[in-house]
Protein backbone atom coordinates (compact mmCIF):
# COMPACT_ATOMS: atom_id res chain seq x y z
CA UNK A 1 0.00 0.00 0.00
CA UNK A 2 1.44 3.38 -0.99
CA UNK A 3 2.35 6.03 1.57
CA UNK A 4 0.03 9.06 1.72
CA UNK A 5 0.34 12.62 2.99
CA UNK A 6 -1.83 11.62 5.96
CA UNK A 7 0.70 8.92 6.95
CA UNK A 8 3.49 11.51 6.96
CA UNK A 9 1.31 13.99 8.90
CA UNK A 10 0.64 11.39 11.60
CA UNK A 11 4.36 10.67 12.09
CA UNK A 12 5.30 14.37 12.01
CA UNK A 13 2.42 15.28 14.34
CA UNK A 14 1.15 18.00 12.01
CA UNK A 15 -1.86 18.46 9.75
CA UNK A 16 -1.91 16.99 6.24
CA UNK A 17 -2.22 20.58 4.95
CA UNK A 18 1.11 21.41 6.60
CA UNK A 19 2.70 18.36 4.98
CA UNK A 20 1.37 19.34 1.56
CA UNK A 21 2.69 22.87 1.93
CA UNK A 22 6.07 21.70 3.19
CA UNK A 23 6.55 19.29 0.27
CA UNK A 24 5.68 22.12 -2.12
CA UNK A 25 8.19 24.49 -0.46
CA UNK A 26 5.53 26.90 0.71
CA UNK A 27 6.95 30.02 2.44
CA UNK A 28 4.18 29.60 5.04
CA UNK A 29 6.09 26.67 6.60
CA UNK A 30 9.32 27.27 8.51
CA UNK A 31 12.52 25.58 7.36
CA UNK A 32 12.85 23.33 10.42
CA UNK A 33 9.38 21.85 9.87
CA UNK A 34 10.01 21.50 6.13
CA UNK A 35 13.24 19.59 6.75
CA UNK A 36 11.56 17.27 9.27
CA UNK A 37 8.63 16.49 6.94
CA UNK A 38 10.87 15.97 3.89
CA UNK A 39 13.11 13.61 5.88
CA UNK A 40 10.10 11.50 6.91
CA UNK A 41 8.80 11.48 3.32
CA UNK A 42 12.19 10.29 2.06
CA UNK A 43 12.43 7.54 4.70
CA UNK A 44 8.97 6.28 3.71
CA UNK A 45 9.78 6.48 -0.03
CA UNK A 46 6.79 8.77 -0.52
CA UNK A 47 5.76 9.25 -4.17
CA UNK A 48 3.46 12.23 -4.87
CA UNK A 49 0.09 11.48 -6.43
CA UNK A 50 0.27 13.95 -9.30
CA UNK A 51 -3.29 13.30 -10.43
CA UNK A 52 -4.64 14.36 -7.05
CA UNK A 53 -2.08 17.14 -6.81
CA UNK A 54 -3.12 18.45 -10.21
CA UNK A 55 -6.76 18.68 -9.15
CA UNK A 56 -5.92 20.51 -5.93
CA UNK A 57 -3.41 22.96 -7.45
CA UNK A 58 -5.14 23.28 -10.87
CA UNK A 59 -1.95 22.25 -12.63
CA UNK A 60 -1.30 19.69 -15.34
CA UNK A 61 2.44 19.29 -14.61
CA UNK A 62 2.92 19.34 -18.38
CA UNK A 63 5.04 21.72 -20.44
CA UNK A 64 4.52 21.89 -24.18
CA UNK A 65 7.51 22.20 -26.50
CA UNK A 66 6.16 23.26 -29.87
CA UNK A 67 7.91 23.60 -33.23
CA UNK A 68 6.49 25.30 -36.32
CA UNK A 69 6.68 21.85 -37.85
CA UNK A 70 8.42 18.65 -36.81
CA UNK A 71 8.14 16.95 -40.21
CA UNK A 72 8.86 19.87 -42.56
CA UNK A 73 12.04 21.94 -42.38
CA UNK A 74 13.24 20.91 -38.91
CA UNK A 75 16.50 19.00 -39.20
CA UNK A 76 17.00 16.01 -36.85
CA UNK A 77 20.13 17.55 -35.27
CA UNK A 78 18.35 20.86 -34.60
CA UNK A 79 15.31 19.04 -33.15
CA UNK A 80 17.48 16.92 -30.85
CA UNK A 81 19.44 19.93 -29.58
CA UNK A 82 16.29 21.84 -28.59
CA UNK A 83 14.53 18.90 -26.94
CA UNK A 84 17.67 17.98 -24.98
CA UNK A 85 18.18 21.57 -23.78
CA UNK A 86 14.63 22.17 -22.55
CA UNK A 87 14.31 18.68 -21.06
CA UNK A 88 17.55 19.06 -19.10
CA UNK A 89 16.19 21.85 -16.91
CA UNK A 90 12.43 21.40 -16.46
CA UNK A 91 12.91 18.84 -13.68
CA UNK A 92 11.25 15.53 -12.93
CA UNK A 93 8.04 17.18 -11.73
CA UNK A 94 7.01 18.08 -15.30
CA UNK A 95 6.21 16.02 -18.37
CA UNK A 96 7.42 17.39 -21.70
CA UNK A 97 4.99 17.09 -24.62
CA UNK A 98 6.55 17.76 -28.04
CA UNK A 99 4.32 18.78 -30.95
CA UNK A 100 4.34 20.64 -34.24
CA UNK A 101 1.94 23.56 -34.66
CA UNK A 102 0.99 22.10 -38.03
CA UNK A 103 -0.30 18.97 -36.22
CA UNK A 104 -3.36 21.01 -35.18
CA UNK A 105 -6.30 22.01 -37.39
CA UNK A 106 -7.29 24.53 -34.72
CA UNK A 107 -6.06 25.39 -31.23
CA UNK A 108 -9.16 24.43 -29.22
CA UNK A 109 -7.18 21.75 -27.35
CA UNK A 110 -4.41 24.17 -26.38
CA UNK A 111 -5.48 25.40 -22.93
CA UNK A 112 -4.22 25.91 -19.38
CA UNK A 113 -5.73 22.61 -18.21
CA UNK A 114 -3.45 20.70 -20.59
CA UNK A 115 -0.34 22.89 -20.40
CA UNK A 116 1.12 24.79 -17.44
CA UNK A 117 3.42 26.55 -19.89
CA UNK A 118 4.60 26.43 -23.49
CA UNK A 119 8.03 26.82 -25.06
CA UNK A 120 7.78 27.60 -28.77
CA UNK A 121 10.68 27.08 -31.17
CA UNK A 122 9.30 29.48 -33.75
CA UNK A 123 10.55 29.13 -37.33
CA UNK A 124 7.89 30.95 -39.34
CA UNK A 125 5.68 34.05 -39.35
CA UNK A 126 2.77 31.62 -39.67
CA UNK A 127 3.28 30.84 -35.96
CA UNK A 128 1.86 34.25 -35.01
CA UNK A 129 -1.71 32.92 -34.85
CA UNK A 130 -0.60 30.24 -32.39
CA UNK A 131 1.37 32.76 -30.32
CA UNK A 132 -1.64 35.08 -30.11
CA UNK A 133 -3.96 32.21 -29.15
CA UNK A 134 -1.66 31.08 -26.30
CA UNK A 135 -1.23 34.66 -25.13
CA UNK A 136 -5.02 35.23 -25.13
CA UNK A 137 -5.48 32.13 -22.99
CA UNK A 138 -2.90 33.45 -20.51
CA UNK A 139 -0.72 30.34 -20.75
CA UNK A 140 2.90 31.19 -19.81
CA UNK A 141 4.87 31.33 -23.06
CA UNK A 142 8.54 31.54 -24.02
CA UNK A 143 9.35 32.05 -27.71
CA UNK A 144 12.75 30.88 -28.96
CA UNK A 145 14.60 31.44 -32.21
CA UNK A 146 12.47 34.16 -33.86
CA UNK A 147 12.13 37.82 -32.86
CA UNK A 148 8.59 38.59 -31.76
CA UNK A 149 7.14 42.00 -31.00
CA UNK A 150 5.20 42.09 -27.75
CA UNK A 151 6.06 43.58 -24.38
CA UNK A 152 4.54 40.69 -22.41
CA UNK A 153 6.47 37.92 -24.18
CA UNK A 154 9.74 36.31 -23.16
CA UNK A 155 11.78 36.03 -26.37
CA UNK A 156 15.19 34.29 -26.52
CA UNK A 157 17.18 34.24 -29.74
CA UNK A 158 20.54 34.46 -31.44
CA UNK A 159 21.52 37.12 -33.95
CA UNK A 160 21.51 35.00 -37.11
CA UNK A 161 22.11 37.95 -39.42
CA UNK A 162 25.28 38.97 -37.58
CA UNK A 163 26.52 35.37 -37.50
CA UNK A 164 26.08 34.99 -41.28
CA UNK A 165 27.72 38.35 -41.91
CA UNK A 166 30.79 37.22 -39.94
CA UNK A 167 30.94 33.90 -41.82
CA UNK A 168 30.77 35.49 -45.28
CA UNK A 169 33.22 38.20 -44.25
CA UNK A 170 35.65 35.40 -43.32
CA UNK A 171 35.17 33.84 -46.76
CA UNK A 172 35.92 37.22 -48.39
CA UNK A 173 39.00 37.73 -46.21
CA UNK A 174 40.30 34.46 -47.64
CA UNK A 175 40.23 35.95 -51.13
CA UNK A 176 36.90 34.67 -52.48
CA UNK A 177 34.70 36.89 -54.66
CA UNK A 178 32.49 34.29 -56.40
CA UNK A 179 30.37 33.34 -53.40
CA UNK A 180 27.06 31.47 -53.45
CA UNK A 181 24.40 30.78 -50.83
CA UNK A 182 22.22 27.74 -50.30
CA UNK A 183 19.20 29.21 -48.54
CA UNK A 184 17.01 27.63 -45.87
CA UNK A 185 13.35 26.67 -46.10
CA UNK A 186 11.18 29.27 -47.79
CA UNK A 187 8.95 31.19 -45.36
CA UNK A 188 11.14 30.61 -42.31
CA UNK A 189 12.32 33.75 -40.56
CA UNK A 190 15.79 32.25 -40.10
CA UNK A 191 16.07 31.85 -43.89
CA UNK A 192 15.53 35.57 -44.40
CA UNK A 193 17.85 36.60 -41.55
CA UNK A 194 20.70 34.47 -42.85
CA UNK A 195 20.25 35.64 -46.42
CA UNK A 196 20.21 39.25 -45.19
CA UNK A 197 23.54 38.67 -43.40
CA UNK A 198 24.98 37.05 -46.53
CA UNK A 199 23.94 39.96 -48.77
CA UNK A 200 25.09 42.61 -46.30
CA UNK A 201 28.58 41.08 -46.17
CA UNK A 202 28.81 41.06 -49.98
CA UNK A 203 27.51 44.60 -50.37
CA UNK A 204 29.65 46.06 -47.56
CA UNK A 205 32.74 44.50 -49.14
CA UNK A 206 31.77 45.50 -52.71
CA UNK A 207 31.49 41.89 -53.88
CA UNK A 208 29.14 41.29 -56.85
CA UNK A 209 25.76 39.71 -56.03
CA UNK A 210 24.76 37.09 -58.62
CA UNK A 211 21.16 35.86 -58.62
CA UNK A 212 22.23 32.48 -60.05
CA UNK A 213 24.39 32.00 -56.95
CA UNK A 214 21.34 32.08 -54.65
CA UNK A 215 19.79 28.60 -54.51
CA UNK A 216 16.85 27.58 -52.36
CA UNK A 217 17.17 24.68 -49.92
CA UNK A 218 15.03 23.12 -47.18
CA UNK A 219 17.43 22.75 -44.23
CA UNK A 220 18.03 19.05 -44.90
CA UNK A 221 21.05 17.22 -46.34
CA UNK A 222 19.25 16.22 -49.53
CA UNK A 223 18.37 19.81 -50.42
CA UNK A 224 21.99 20.87 -49.79
CA UNK A 225 23.14 18.06 -52.07
CA UNK A 226 20.70 19.01 -54.86
CA UNK A 227 21.45 22.74 -54.53
CA UNK A 228 25.19 22.14 -54.81
CA UNK A 229 24.66 20.00 -57.93
CA UNK A 230 22.80 22.96 -59.42
CA UNK A 231 25.68 25.31 -58.59
CA UNK A 232 28.20 22.87 -60.06
CA UNK A 233 26.28 22.87 -63.35
CA UNK A 234 26.75 26.63 -63.87
CA UNK A 235 29.14 27.95 -66.51
CA UNK A 236 31.01 29.80 -63.79
CA UNK A 237 31.10 27.70 -60.62
CA UNK A 238 31.49 29.68 -57.35
CA UNK A 239 34.72 29.22 -55.38
CA UNK A 240 32.88 29.35 -52.04
CA UNK A 241 29.39 28.46 -50.83
CA UNK A 242 27.71 29.59 -47.62
CA UNK A 243 25.11 27.01 -46.54
CA UNK A 244 22.32 28.23 -44.27
CA UNK A 245 22.74 25.24 -41.97
CA UNK A 246 25.23 22.43 -41.39
CA UNK A 247 22.95 19.66 -42.64
CA UNK A 248 22.83 21.30 -46.07
CA UNK A 249 26.59 21.92 -45.95
CA UNK A 250 27.20 18.20 -45.42
CA UNK A 251 24.93 17.40 -48.38
CA UNK A 252 26.82 20.00 -50.45
CA UNK A 253 30.20 18.43 -49.61
CA UNK A 254 28.93 15.06 -50.86
CA UNK A 255 27.90 16.62 -54.20
CA UNK A 256 31.33 18.23 -54.60
CA UNK A 257 33.13 14.93 -54.00
CA UNK A 258 30.83 13.08 -56.41
CA UNK A 259 31.82 15.58 -59.10
CA UNK A 260 35.45 14.57 -58.58
CA UNK A 261 36.28 17.88 -56.91
CA UNK A 262 37.70 18.64 -53.47
CA UNK A 263 36.64 20.71 -50.46
CA UNK A 264 38.23 23.16 -49.83
CA UNK A 265 40.80 22.99 -52.64
CA UNK A 266 38.23 23.46 -55.43
CA UNK A 267 35.24 24.82 -53.49
CA UNK A 268 35.16 26.23 -49.95
CA UNK A 269 32.07 25.54 -47.85
CA UNK A 270 30.82 27.17 -44.64
CA UNK A 271 27.82 26.04 -42.61
CA UNK A 272 25.67 27.40 -39.81
CA UNK A 273 24.62 25.85 -36.44
CA UNK A 274 27.76 23.93 -35.38
CA UNK A 275 25.95 20.61 -35.00
CA UNK A 276 27.98 17.82 -33.39
CA UNK A 277 28.68 16.10 -36.70
CA UNK A 278 30.25 19.22 -38.27
CA UNK A 279 33.50 18.73 -36.36
CA UNK A 280 33.85 15.18 -37.67
CA UNK A 281 32.90 15.79 -41.31
CA UNK A 282 35.60 15.47 -43.97
CA UNK A 283 36.91 18.11 -44.04
CA UNK A 284 35.94 19.43 -40.60
CA UNK A 285 33.34 22.11 -41.30
CA UNK A 286 33.90 25.81 -40.70
CA UNK A 287 30.57 27.01 -39.33
CA UNK A 288 28.75 29.51 -37.16
CA UNK A 289 28.06 28.27 -33.65
CA UNK A 290 24.48 29.14 -33.04
CA UNK A 291 24.00 28.74 -29.31
CA UNK A 292 20.89 26.54 -29.50
CA UNK A 293 21.88 24.57 -26.40
CA UNK A 294 22.12 27.82 -24.40
CA UNK A 295 18.92 29.20 -25.95
CA UNK A 296 16.90 26.06 -25.20
CA UNK A 297 18.30 25.70 -21.66
CA UNK A 298 17.45 29.35 -21.01
CA UNK A 299 13.98 28.70 -22.45
CA UNK A 300 13.44 25.81 -20.04
CA UNK A 301 14.54 27.89 -17.06
CA UNK A 302 12.36 30.83 -18.08
CA UNK A 303 9.21 28.76 -18.53
CA UNK A 304 9.61 27.34 -15.01
CA UNK A 305 10.06 30.90 -13.70
CA UNK A 306 6.89 32.01 -15.50
CA UNK A 307 4.86 29.06 -14.19
CA UNK A 308 6.04 29.70 -10.61
CA UNK A 309 5.57 33.47 -10.87
CA UNK A 310 2.60 34.56 -12.97
CA UNK A 311 3.37 38.25 -12.32
CA UNK A 312 6.14 38.59 -14.90
CA UNK A 313 7.29 41.08 -17.48
CA UNK A 314 8.30 40.32 -21.04
CA UNK A 315 11.92 40.53 -22.13
CA UNK A 316 14.17 39.91 -25.10
CA UNK A 317 17.36 37.94 -24.50
CA UNK A 318 20.02 37.79 -27.24
CA UNK A 319 22.74 35.15 -27.15
CA UNK A 320 25.73 35.76 -29.43
CA UNK A 321 26.84 33.54 -32.27
CA UNK A 322 30.48 32.55 -32.79
CA UNK A 323 32.44 31.72 -35.94
CA UNK A 324 34.14 28.31 -35.58
CA UNK A 325 37.05 28.08 -38.03
CA UNK A 326 38.01 24.56 -39.13
CA UNK A 327 39.24 23.10 -42.45
CA UNK A 328 36.59 23.72 -45.13
CA UNK A 329 37.74 27.15 -46.40
CA UNK A 330 40.74 27.56 -48.71
CA UNK A 331 42.76 30.79 -48.80
CA UNK A 332 43.02 32.03 -52.41
CA UNK A 333 45.46 34.85 -51.80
Amino acid sequence: MSVTIKDIAKLANVSHTTVSRALNNSPLINEETKSKIKAIAEQLNYVPNYSAKSLVLHKSYTIGLFFSSISKGTSPSFFYEIVRGVNSVIGENYNLVIRGIDDYKDFAHINSKRFDGIVLMSQSDKDNEFIYDVWQKKIPLVVLNREIEGSSLVNILSNDEEGCFDAVKYIIENGHTDIAIIEGKEGFKSTKRRKDGFLKALIDNKIPVHSEYMIKGSYDMKSGYEAMKELLSLDKVPTAVFCSNDDMAIGAIKAVFEKGLSVPKDISIVGFDNIGFSEYATPALTTVKRPMAEISIMGGKKIIDLIDNQDYKGEKIYIKTELVVRDSVCKLR
